[in-house]
């Protein structure tokens, strides 16, 4: 069989896997966001501009240090972690008693400041960077060649959800996690230093912003409007997965994404907007969302 409904099979493989590297990419930010959000209780709009900081970042580290990808992507996401350690500490941890609202405004405006200084620094136009030699390439799988980076984004997107899972959900330091969010005070009189959690929990969140901008370097123009590009689709996959719901937003991103490569060759008029039908009906049905709690 060479077709499928009268799609031929490279084609339909090559927007699939396409696919399932944009979901990693949904996956991965989704889950910073889900972690902020669910220990939290914080709606982090600035979490796109620092996915673009963290590919920003890449290619400084590479421009101004000679520094190649594996450097950045140690460091790029460890500074992106500590911009938002300094967030947190100076300007977030000021609005923990107030409306959500406020946290989301100041969010908001931390975004706009941040992409209008890398847009006046470096301008718009998109800035190549190079894949690392060891993962240029692809592999023959037979019915297509996957591109050996394209691999390696998977294969790491999976690993660091996976790993976020359990260190969240079977760890005693998520365990401590959990219970600064159910109860801080009672968290507190056990000895447990929730803000110093507080602070680490935002740093991490957005810590994994900046990896996902690294992994993103080498497949897209890396440039200041590539995080509001995408963020809006990402704040779907989590509406959709269930706000909070850390097994929700990987499932989510990964199947959305799937879905979207699909749409791409079956209709893709519809591929830039399938992920908010799809929102739009599952809020209607659960609005909570695909793993979120009712309450």
């Amino acid at each position: 069989m060479t077709d499928f409904f009268g799609i031929p099979l490279p084609a339909l493989f090559g927007q699939l896997v396409l696919g399932l590297v944009n979901g990693c990419f949904y996956a991965v930010l989704s889950l910073g966001l889900a972690v902020i959000f669910g220990m939290l209780n914080i709606i982090n709009f600035a979490h796109g501009a620092l996915y673009m900081v963290g590919a920003m970042l890449a290619w400084m580290i590479l421009e101004y240090l000679g520094l190649g990808y594996w450097w950045s992507l140690l460091l790029a996401p460890l500074a992106v972690g500590l911009v938002g350690i300094a967030i947190e500490r100076l300007l977030l941890r000021r609005l923990y008693q107030l409306d959500h609202l406020y946290g989301l405004l100041l969010t908001f405006g931390l975004a706009l400041m941040i992409e209008g200084l890398f847009r006046d620094l470096y301008g718009v136009a998109g800035l190549p960077y190079a894949i690392p030699d060891e993962l240029s390439g692809a592999i023959g799988l037979g019915f297509m060649f996957l591109p050996k980076y394209r691999a390696w984004v998977i294969f790491a997107s999976l690993a660091v959800c996976l790993g976020t899972w359990y260190l969240i959900e079977k760890t005693r330091l998520g365990a401590y996690l959990r219970a600064a969010t159910e109860n801080p005070k009672l968290t507190q009189a056990f000895g447990i230093n929730v803000p110093l959690l507080v602070m680490l929990t935002y740093g991490f969140g957005v810590g994994l912003a900046g990896l996902a901008g690294v992994l993103a370097a080498p497949t897209s123009q890396v440039g200041a409007l590539m995080g509001s590009n995408l963020i809006i689709t990402v704040f779907a996959v989590v509406v959709i997965g269930g706000m909070g719901s850390i097994l929700g937003s990987v499932l989510t991103g990964l199947g959305l994404g799937l879905v979207e490569g699909l749409t791409k060759v079956v209709y893709p008029e519809a591929s830039a907007t399938v992920v908010f039908i799809i929102m739009a009906g599952v809020l209607m049905v659960r609005p909570a969302g695909l793993f979120g709690r009712e309450k």
